[in-house]
């Protein structure tokens, strides 16, 4: 007897997450491995290769992996967005007692890791750097949860799922605000002028893909012109995808039956090939089910394999790919003070204040979810892998030693923090 697993969408988003943190390894493995080979410099040169083009008065020429971190990275922050919009209006961050626990959890998994790294800097150069341990990678970490498997209860995904999120709304502010260079007022009013258009036709209850892709080329361009990183217009642009269907369940079933109807009445049994009026309806299908569907969850279901399984190993295979020698100039007092604040900054403080604000009762923690537990995933919350290096390219354009540095320091770093976290989560609940 074969038994049947029914998914249900988160268990199914923890799914591709895990995928996802696997491949994201493979890549970076990878990208380590190419980069140190005897083909290191055929690394270098496709990644510095320049895209792009040029008019008159304009140019949009940029290096291959700048094409990834300000390209790529947008439809990934976009799909932040989306979640982040879903996530608030009808997921687990919709009510004060819901978001509660992550955000004691992200407040101090943002906050002790940022203090941690100040005070251990003793390099004013080097000071940029502060945001870089600040944020967690959700397909790293659920993909370590992945092998644990029933060790750890679904209640505990949910936690670190709810807390990345938290975590990434930070991240992104500290983006806007601490690593965007000098601003183009005027480029920045028109590109907020379209997001403002969107925005009306969305609370009118129009929708288009199509728009939405032609005016998210202009804002991207315009956002990367005036100085602000093009990352945050996908953010910003996925605030105006709406969440509401524009017919509710009943309206569909009764369509839905009245099609089937109709098909059965015009069914073809000589041919094996649909009628004209099958055909019609199938096309009717077509029109009722993109009413049905939620503008938002429907996009965030497209673009979430793509992400997961392309752009996110993409963005590893172009970034991780640090050339390990004895040559290597590296800053060691930055490498050090990256993997401190991953490892130790993230687990102090997140353990602490979660178990702290729930000993004075100011969050409820799910019963099954253990002290242990709680202290295990404030590791994983260490691996910080996409956003840290993300942040880490901002934050040293420029100086390719603290970029490399910052890289070495991020790998480690996380690498100990998801070791520590399984080892810690294998050891029976207390």
């Amino acid at each position: 007897m074969i038994k049947k697993v029914i998914l249900t969408p988160f268990q199914k988003f923890v799914k591709i997450e895990s995928f996802s943190g696997i491949l994201l390894l493979g890549t970076t493995i990878i990208a380590l491995v190419w980069a140190n080979s005897t083909f290191g410099d055929s690394y270098q040169s496709l990644w510095q290769y320049k895209v792009g083009f040029s008019a008159e008065n304009f140019e949009l020429k940029k290096p291959l992996l700048l094409w990834v971190n300000d390209g790529l990275m947008a439809v990934f922050f976009f799909l932040i967005g989306l979640e982040i919009k879903r996530e608030f209006l009808i997921g687990e961050l919709n009510s004060l007692k819901k978001i509660s626990f992550p955000l004691f959890g992200a407040l101090g998994g943002m906050t002790i890791p940022v203090i941690f790294f100040l005070f251990l800097n003793q390099n004013p150069e080097t000071l940029r750097g502060w945001g870089i341990p600040m944020a967690t990678d959700i397909a790293f970490s659920l993909a370590v949860l992945k092998v644990l498997g029933d060790r750890v209860p679904l209640s505990l995904k949910i936690f670190l799922t709810a807390f990345a999120i938290v975590d990434d709304i930070g991240a992104v502010l500290v983006i806007a605000l601490f690593y965007s260079s000098s601003i183009n007022i005027s480029l920045l009013v028109i590109a907020f002028v379209l997001l403002g258009i969107l925005y009306g036709l969305s609370f009118k209850g129009y929708y288009s893909k199509f728009l939405i892709i032609l005016f998210g080329i202009i804002i991207w361009t315009l956002f990367l012109k005036s100085g602000i990183h093009p990352t945050l217009a996908g953010i910003l642009l996925a605030f105006s995808v709406p969440v509401r269907q524009k017919i509710d369940t009943k309206e569909f079933i009764n369509n839905l039956v009245s099609i089937i109807t109709e098909i059965k009445k015009a069914e073809n049994t000589k041919k094996p090939i649909l009628s004209k009026q099958q055909i019609q309806q199938i096309d009717d299908l077509e029109d009722w089910t993109n009413k049905y569907q939620s503008p938002l969850q429907h996009l965030e279901h497209q673009l979430h394999d793509w992400v997961a399984y392309l752009i996110i190993p993409v963005f590893a295979l172009a970034n991780a790919g640090v050339v390990i020698s004895g040559n290597l100039d590296l800053d060691i007092s930055l490498v050090t003070n990256i993997i401190i604040c991953l490892v130790l900054g993230n687990s102090i403080g997140i353990s602490s204040i979660v178990l702290f604000a729930k000993k004075i009762k100011l969050i409820e923690v799910p019963e099954d979810i253990s002290n242990t537990q709680i202290v295990g995933v404030s590791f994983l919350a260490g691996i910080g892998f996409t956003m840290a290096i993300f942040i880490a390219s901002l934050a040293f354009a420029g100086n390719q030693i603290y970029i490399d540095s910052a890289k070495i320091g991020i790998i480690i770093g996380s690498f100990i923090s998801a070791i520590l976290g399984f080892i810690i989560l294998r050891i029976k609940p207390a």
